[in-house]
């Protein structure tokens, strides 16, 4: 089994603009399909692949220009610094979960295949979907669920959850799937619980959090002219890129420096995100929903 197909592969390769001596990030290593494309392009550069999934490092390439790093991108400033890297050319990220992750009923992402609640893509965290699930109130549930699915009937949802598990702990994808039974719609049922999962998945692994972290960090870490390369799969995580690229900030609110003027840190390489062609849709169905937004530094 494949681990996983890189999405909008010589897209991204291309906005990052390689130069053959500079340094790069692939924040989410996973198959290691990006990075093996950035690497075929550096002839003195080096690149840093990053993954909190240990399974990934069964990926790695043999080449004496790549540096894994077995942890969170949300750290990715002091990591690079541990090793000695302050400045970097470009950094990518693709923040979708990879075909392992789905493919795999053990790790609990998909809500076709039956198995223990966990959604973890860090093995070694204690906090997985069915703590979360057996744990959280109504409205902390409610909040998820309309935030990271913008569910309409999120209440409905969470009130279903709470009630299902006074008689009995929701331990696995079956139990979870029986909760919520009445909530699901007759037409539309997968893309429904697409975002169900999804949202339990965003609050398990803290992707928000961490993509924030990310993206202020960058500042930092990238050289003027160095590019900043998202992939993202749902409005939440777009929106926060896009603002992010306009503004400077995840908030997406224009600041002003001490003169009053506003501050430009990255310019737009691409006004609307790129996205799958057809060609590539019919070999891999799963970059449907794939964003593909390119910023390059101005300023820091």
């Amino acid at each position: 089994m494949e681990y996983h197909k890189p999405v909008l592969l010589s897209e991204t390769i291309n906005a990052l603009s390689i130069d053959p001596s500079g340094t790069y990030v692939d924040a989410t290593f996973g198959g290691g399909g990006h990075s093996r494309e950035i690497l075929g392009r550096l002839t003195k550069g080096r690149l840093i692949g990053m993954d909190c999934d240990f399974a990934a490092s069964g990926n790695i390439p043999e080449n004496k220009r790549f540096l894994f790093i077995h942890g969170n991108f949300r750290f990715i400033k002091n990591y690079l610094r541990y090793y000695g890297i302050s400045n970097v050319d470009g950094i990518l990220a693709d923040l979708g979960m990879s075909s392992h992750h789905i493919d795999n009923a053990y790790r609990g992402f998909s809500f076709r295949h039956d198995g223990n609640l966990d959604m973890r893509m860090n093995a070694y965290s204690s906090f997985t979907a069915e703590k979360l699930i057996n744990e959280y109130s109504v409205n902390n549930l409610l909040k998820i669920f309309r935030t990271y699915g913008e569910l309409a009937n999120g209440y409905k949802l969470a009130r279903s959850i709470v009630k299902y598990r006074m008689n009995r702990r929701i331990s696995r994808i079956s139990q979870f799937l029986d909760a919520i039974s009445g909530c699901i719609p007759a037409r539309g049922k997968n893309k429904y619980l697409a975002k169900v999962f999804q949202s339990l998945r965003i609050e398990v692994n803290k992707e928000i959090i961490n993509l924030k972290e990310l993206l202020l960090q960058s500042i930092g870490l990238l050289k003027t002219g160095g590019r900043l390369v998202i992939i993202s799969y749902h409005s939440v995580e777009d929106r926060m890129v896009k603002n992010f690229i306009r503004c400077g900030n995840p908030d997406g609110i224009l600041r002003k420096d001490i003169y009053g003027n506003y501050k430009i840190i990255f310019k737009s390489i691409n006004k609307k995100p790129i996205v799958p062609a057809e060609a590539e849709l019919k070999t891999n169905s799963r970059a449907r929903s794939a964003k593909l937004r390119i910023a390059e530094k101005v300023c820091s």
